[in-house]
């Protein structure tokens, strides 16, 4: 990296992290009694955060490993396995906080409830804490929800460098991002007091917070680690795409906990949330094979299972505000997008985006997050954005993302080296990092 744009990142990224704030949250977690608990939201929102979980291991994991060469199979399922137990000791240590804590700055959260401190459960005097944004639930419910999207997150980056990164290097890529980037992204748009919230920015889901996020970074790996070994010489046909499709399907379904969910309560939103969640997965799906079917004579099951995490990624910040006809043209336009994002962009930006992240999730989210804008039905939520809002939320997350992600891979390079050797990389990741392999 030049000289100019590291003094633009650095300085992007003391700006966000550091700026004064001039307004303090009036809102906090506090202490309530049980029976000011619903039954039916905490049982709804205990059913998502394991729905939600289900889209990491085994969903993601199997997607990924279906798409990657035989060699890297193990290597490629166990990085979502690791993710998955890295990002709970920092959620709960302080990712949880930093997140969802309001404080005096707009960009990040406090940490009063490091170690989850504060937060508690007393069966004797039937008191227990709740979080401000979800007051019906038990807060220890909330964070475990919450746990889920910040696990997803890095896990979906893992496809941009997917069959070439050293294992520890991953680990500490991942701890640290959760920590500078997941949080803060996380507070300023789905916490009261952060910056995007207060704007007016909205992202029910996570199009914002976990596809723009996760494809940013994605996109800055990709760059960082450099293409893989033949790539554009030789063809990396994928080693299993019956895994690919079980994957597809467990995203599918987990998607429900991921959007419906989003609703923190069992009510009508939630109903409305799922119905144009499965809309815009089967628009997307019937788009992007559409696609394929005109350029290339035929449709591909590896098309359609992409179409449908396309339509799911950018329903995804709309799906508490959008009705029917607005779920329609999201998926219709995120089939088109992100098929456009997973081929001529991808050439445009030169990266190998192993299993294109960012073309599907990073494309998918900014189209979702803008189209929020545009088919927003204020009597769905009583709120209100504009196109221009929504896209501040979009291409600020996207440049901050990039940017920090930059700054961590560089400095770890410098440190441990984040790309295997030729040689191992010849091998396969599953034998030369872990000592395993498919026989």
């Amino acid at each position: 990296m030049n000289r100019p744009l590291d003094l633009l990142c650095y300085l992007l990224f003391a700006t966000i992290m550091f700026a004064p704030s001039f307004v303090f949250a009036e809102t906090a977690p506090y202490i309530t009694t049980m029976d000011k608990i619903s039954a039916g939201d905490t049982a709804w929102m205990l059913t998502s955060a394991a729905l939600v979980l289900l889209m990491t291991i085994p969903g993601l994991a199997l997607f990924y490993a279906g798409m990657v060469r035989k060699k890297n199979v193990l290597s490629t399922a166990l990085q979502s396995f690791t993710i998955c137990a890295v990002v709970t000791v920092i959620w709960v240590i302080v990712g949880y906080s930093l997140a969802f804590t309001p404080s005096a700055s707009p960009y990040l959260g406090t940490l009063d409830r490091l170690f989850l401190e504060g937060m508690s459960f007393d069966k004797l005097t039937s008191t227990l804490t709740v979080s401000h944004i979800a007051p019906t639930i038990p807060e220890s419910v909330f964070v475990v929800f919450q746990l889920t999207f910040a696990i997803i997150t890095p896990a979906l980056i893992t496809g941009a460098f997917a069959e070439r990164i050293k294992f520890g290097a991953l680990i500490i890529f991942m701890a640290l991002w959760s920590v500078l980037v997941y949080a803060p992204v996380a507070h300023w748009v789905w916490e009261p007091s952060g910056w995007l919230a207060k704007m007016g920015a909205l992202d029910f889901a996570g199009g914002t917070v976990v596809h723009i996020n996760a494809g940013a970074a994605g996109l800055a790996c990709a760059y960082m680690l450099g293409k893989r070994a033949g790539y554009g010489r030789e063809p990396f046909f994928p080693n299993n795409l019956g895994l690919t499709l079980i994957g597809a399907s467990l995203l599918w379904v987990g998607w429900f906990g991921f959007n419906a969910g989003s609703a923190l309560a069992a009510d009508g939103r939630a109903g409305m949330a799922m119905l144009v969640t499965q809309v815009a997965a089967a628009t997307g799906t019937l788009a992007w094979m559409l696609l394929e079917f005109l350029r290339r004579g035929k449709a591909s099951l590896l098309g359609a299972c992409s179409g449908a995490v396309a339509g799911l990624v950018a329903i995804t910040p709309a799906s508490g505000f959008v009705d029917v006809k607005g779920a329609l043209l999201i998926g219709l336009i995120a089939g088109v997008g992100c098929y456009w994002g997973a081929t001529g962009l991808k050439r445009m930006l030169g990266a190998d985006d192993s299993l294109d992240v960012f073309g599907i999730h990073g494309i998918g989210g900014v189209i979702g997050a803008i189209l929020t804008g545009v088919f927003a039905q204020h009597h769905l939520s009583g709120l209100e954005t504009t196109v221009t809002i929504q896209a501040i939320g979009a291409f600020v997350t996207l440049a901050y993302s990039f940017i920090v992600s930059l700054i961590l891979l560089f400095l770890l390079d410098l440190i441990i080296v984040l790309r295997v050797d030729a040689e191992n990389e010849s091998i396969g990741l599953d034998l030369t990092q872990h000592g395993e392999q498919i026989p």
